[in-house]
């Protein structure tokens, strides 16, 4: 949805919960509520700050209108929440955003894997990932890895056939497994490929969703069924620069 429209509709949701609430529970816990229905909103978010206002316009409007009277603590639990989905180095990685479920459906057309090989989700957020490459390669080993505790958590949940652990992605090492997808940003591209060739055997593949390595002819590239690009490049394949 366009900006500002998810700002707007989580607001509004917010401010009805919080009204609805406060007919049955104390004020304290109604709030909390609603500040966690924006953080978890806030995954729409494209950019820091608008991640950022979607999931503080709630408490800012409430202190704005004093429509409550809270202890000067319950003001540090929308920052909380924030924390505990984005972890403060998280910040400069990309959103959550969710991979289409058909959008690496013709990955094993490109890239074809042995059954039993293990693939990794680098920063796999709710697990939409995971569950578009479980679709792509269901004999496949699937690993996830992400930073935030409350993400991790809920990817559990969606994916308990998946191996997931907590962590930075680029300091946890891309060794051991054949297959590294990512749906980071462009930024981050150039990091990737240098970990992907400085970490994974030879052979081995770095897939990106959307967003191709600046310079690098990649060993395949498709259109998903949803207009997506996905970008392979073989590790040591000899892919030279442009």
């Amino acid at each position: 949805m366009p900006w500002p429209i998810p700002a707007l509709l989580t607001w509004a949701a917010a401010w009805g919960l919080f009204v609805a609430l406060q007919r049955v529970l104390p004020t304290t816990p109604a709030v909390l509520a609603a500040c966690l229905l924006g953080v978890a909103a806030s995954l729409w978010g494209a950019t820091w700050w608008r991640r950022g206002l979607i999931a503080l316009g709630f408490p800012l409007s409430l202190v704005l209108t004093g429509a409550a009277s809270l202890p000067a603590w319950a003001w540090l639990l929308p920052l909380a929440l924030l924390l505990l989905v984005y972890p403060l180095n998280a910040w400069r990685d990309a959103p959550v955003f969710p991979t289409p479920a058909d959008a690496l459906h013709a990955l094993p057309t490109h890239v074809p894997l042995p059954a039993g090989a293990a693939v990794l989700d680098a920063g796999c957020g709710l697990g939409h990932g995971l569950r578009a490459l479980r679709a792509a390669y269901p004999h496949a080993q699937l690993h996830g890895l992400e930073r935030s505790l409350l993400l991790r958590q809920l990817c559990a949940l969606r994916c308990p056939w998946a191996r997931l652990r907590g962590g930075d992605m680029w300091q946890a090492r891309w060794d051991g497994y054949q297959l590294v997808y990512l749906f980071q940003r462009p930024e981050s591209m150039p990091r990737a490929a240098a970990k992907a060739e400085a970490e994974m055997a030879p052979g081995a593949w770095l897939v990106s969703l959307d967003f191709a390595v600046p310079g690098k002819a990649p060993t395949a590239q498709w259109q998903s069924p949803g207009g997506r690009m996905v970008w392979a490049y073989r590790v040591g394949a000899g892919v030279g620069d442009r």
